[in-house]
This record gives C-alpha cells, structure tokens and sequence, in this order.
C-alpha cells in the first residue's frame, strides 16, 4: 500500500489544520492507522493512532484533546484534525500503517508503511 499525506501548511497560533493520508493499492480498513510527527533535529515522535476495525484509538498527552483521528473507507482516507495549534505543533507529519488485527502502534517500528510526510508550521 502506498500513503499520500497531505494538508500542511502554515497556520497561526489557535487555528485548526486537517491532514489527510490517502492509500492506494490498498484498502485502509485493513489496516491500523498512526499518525507521527518529527520536529527539526529530534526524533520521530507518536501523535495519535487508530485500530484496524476503529473501535479503539490513543492521542499523545501532547495533543490530547486538541486532536482527533479519522477515517472515511469510502475515501481510503485517513485523517488527523488538530485544533487549538501551538508553535510545539510544527514538524513534518507523517501517516503509517500496520496489518495487526488487534491493537494501535505507539513506536516507528511497529508500522509497515510509510507516507512521505507534510509540513506543518505553527506561527506566532
């Protein structure tokens, strides 16, 4: 399966920015979604995940209640909405996959598949 991450940009403290992750040459509901981040000069860092059937997800303590992951089947779309931004917010995002049936994915290792990432920059 291959992953297009798109809808960075840049954006003001307080806005809200809705990133998509696309699949093709697969199905997304067959597969538990992650969304990671990786700010300049530290490392890939967990953001939020999805189970494969969507009956569980997990947020980072860093942007619970500020972030919200998605997904369309019809679309073979996954999403990251994250609302209230802070200028901690700014890295690349990236969206990854893993088949496991059960469970959500906190760590890089744990996912099959990887986008190419999209850029997100919050300015104060």
């Amino acid at each position: 399966v291959q992953l297009q991450a798109s809808g960075g940009g840049l954006v003001q403290v307080g806005d809200s920015l809705r990133l998509s992750c696309a699949a093709s040459g697969g199905t997304i509901g067959d597969y538990a979604t992650g969304w990671f981040r990786q700010a300049p000069g530290q490392e890939r860092e967990f953001v939020a995940a999805m189970s494969r059937i969507g009956d569980a997800e997990d947020y980072a303590n860093s942007v619970k209640g500020r972030a919200i992951i998605g997904r369309d089947n019809a679309k073979n779309t996954v999403y990251l909405l994250m609302n209230s931004l802070k200028p901690e917010d700014t890295a690349v995002y990236y969206c990854a996959v893993h088949s496991r049936r059960y469970g959500l994915g906190y760590s890089v290792s744990g996912y099959d598949y990887w986008g190419q990432g999209t850029k997100v920059t919050v300015s104060s």
